[in-house]
């Protein structure tokens, strides 16, 4: 076979990445010769994927429930790596920042525009049954959303509304974690109390969740678009993708979870508490929490009106 200029070009160039560190190209070369062909389902790992699916309950679907969110779980993955990408960049350009944050948007959409399989994709009967093999499990548990908001915003925007006035900038990480909106959602609706949902996540996750908070105070998206330059922060494109992102998980995400909760837990006369006991009718509604990543880009009117009308 005859060796192209390109081939040989190719060649020159792996001998000299292979000699800066200090291996031989011949022996990478036998390794190729010797390896077997790579597979779409060994590189997907699509045998072990399709293998995590392990119902506790004899109901077809609950096997839909574990699906879902196992789906849900991999978009949030990839929320964050779309975040990351923007945290490893030295000189951060307004493009990719745009393009970064529609990414993101993207995701959020599909995993909004989704959710009528938890609404509409399940029997209801079943659901209240199966449910009760999974207490005191919760979708409140999931960390990687505790990570996006945290990845999102400063912390003190994640502090529960009626903790805000006393926030200065003294307060420590460790002070606002303390106070951030959604533990006081996982409280026993009889005694106020943690209920055992948040207490297994504390346990878990809880430090965790501190340290990222301190590693991307000055990184988190909020920062990044303050350090742009000033007319990127003031190009209205960027600034509609950072409100649409607010709205996707903010508002819409969380009305998707509360109208699954009415559809599966609201009947009368009887409200059905959540599987991990948490008080779901005012923690789900997002007026009620009024959790807003940038404040600074919406006016007072669209602020004091939060969470009552999705459009913007």
């Amino acid at each position: 076979m005859e060796i192209t200029k390109e081939m040989q070009s190719r060649l020159e160039l792996l001998e000299k990445k292979f000699a800066s560190l200090g291996q031989s190209m011949e022996a990478y070369l036998d390794g190729l010769l010797y390896a077997d062909y790579l597979t779409y389902w060994d590189y997907i790992r699509v045998d072990t994927l399709l293998s995590l699916q392990q119902p506790l309950t004899p109901f077809p679907d609950e096997k839909i429930f574990i699906l879902y969110h196992q789906i849900t779980e991999l978009y949030f993955k990839l929320i964050r790596n779309a975040v990351e990408q923007l945290q490893k960049e030295e000189q951060l350009s307004p493009q990719l920042f745009k393009r970064q944050i529609k990414r993101i948007n993207g995701y959020f959409e599909q995993l909004i525009n989704s959710f009528g399989i938890m609404i509409e994709g399940m029997d209801k009967e079943e659901f209240l049954k199966f449910r009760m093999s999974l207490l005191p499990a919760s979708g409140f548990q999931s960390a990687q959303y505790r990570m996006i908001e945290i990845i999102s915003t400063d912390m003190p925007c994640l502090v529960h509304y009626q903790r805000r006035e006393g926030i200065t900038p003294e307060n420590s990480i460790h002070d606002l974690y303390q106070n951030i909106y959604w533990k006081f959602g996982a409280t026993e609706l009889a005694t106020g109390k943690k209920t055992l949902t948040l207490k297994q996540f504390e346990v878990k996750y809880g430090e965790q969740l501190v340290r990222l908070a301190q590693k991307v105070k000055d990184c988190n998206i909020w920062q990044l678009y303050k350090k742009l330059p000033k007319e990127a922060q003031a190009d209205e494109s960027i600034i509609q993708a950072l409100k649409e992102h607010d709205i996707n998980a903010n508002v819409l995400w969380p009305l998707s979870h509360y109208r699954s909760a009415v559809k599966h837990l609201n009947r009368q006369p009887e409200i059905i508490a959540a599987t991990g006991g948490t008080n779901w009718q005012q923690y789900l509604p997002p007026r009620n929490q009024r959790i807003i990543f940038y404040p600074e880009l919406w006016t007072e009117e669209e602020l004091e009106n939060w969470g009552k009308s999705v459009r913007f």
